[in-house]
């Protein structure tokens, strides 16, 4: 979800506000996702990098992310959406991480949609993380295999993307899911996220519905 800063900025706004705008088309785009039988969305909120951007901005976003929680996510709640956070859960306030982990225990039993939200997340991050677990574990490096360090990852139940969307009009994956998108299709689009929609969404899946997928076969 790229592109608030450079929206807010095109309008003459602070920053933070085009945060805040990202976070209705995180609302939009759910229900949209919703309406088109999509099981699972996985979005990727803040990066381990992100704690490099200005104190200022980091505090801003920090608010807004509880701000989301308590405003737009249970309305998705409602509809039968599951909110789960993947990533590192150390360095979130420590109000912030309350809001999530109650958020997770109230629509745990939610099954219409799953919606993952990467907050503090890095691919890089994730695969030596599961690395650091296999190794303190003792287990016989002759017995690693795929599906072993997959049950290391910091959600081995999440499944891997058919389809991942990059808004902004940025042609790279940063540091997202590494591991989960080896044979996922890409779409990238010169939309910035604020002002993306159901009918970007549509387009997305319809590019996808185009693609045969070969998995390295012919």
């Amino acid at each position: 979800m790229d592109g608030n800063g450079r929206w807010a900025e095109r309008r003459g706004l602070a920053v933070a506000e085009g945060h805040r705008e990202g976070t209705k088309a995180l609302r939009r785009t759910v229900e949209a996702a919703i309406d088109l039988g999509v099981e699972t969305l996985a979005v990727y909120a803040f990066s381990t990098e992100n704690w490099a951007r200005p104190a200022g901005e980091v505090d801003s976003l920090m608010d807004i992310f509880g701000e989301t929680i308590e405003r737009e996510l249970p309305d998705l709640a409602r509809q039968g959406v599951r909110t789960r956070f993947i990533g590192r859960r150390d360095r979130a306030p420590e109000i912030l991480l309350e809001q999530m982990t109650r958020l997770e225990d109230e629509t745990a039993s939610n099954e219409r949609m799953n919606l993952w939200i990467a907050f503090d997340y890095g691919g890089r991050a994730e695969l030596v993380e599961a690395a650091r677990r296999l190794a303190e574990s003792g287990v016989d490096p002759a017995e690693i295999d795929e599906d072993l360090l997959r049950a290391n990852l910091y959600a081995p139940e999440l499944p891997d993307p058919d389809l991942l969307i990059r808004t902004s009009g940025e042609l790279r994956i940063s540091n997202f899911l590494l591991w989960q998108l080896a044979y996922s299709e890409l779409v990238f689009l010169d939309r910035l996220w604020p002002d993306f929609g159901r009918h970007e969404l549509e387009h997305a899946l319809e590019a996808y519905a185009r693609r045969r997928r070969r998995y390295g076969g012919r």
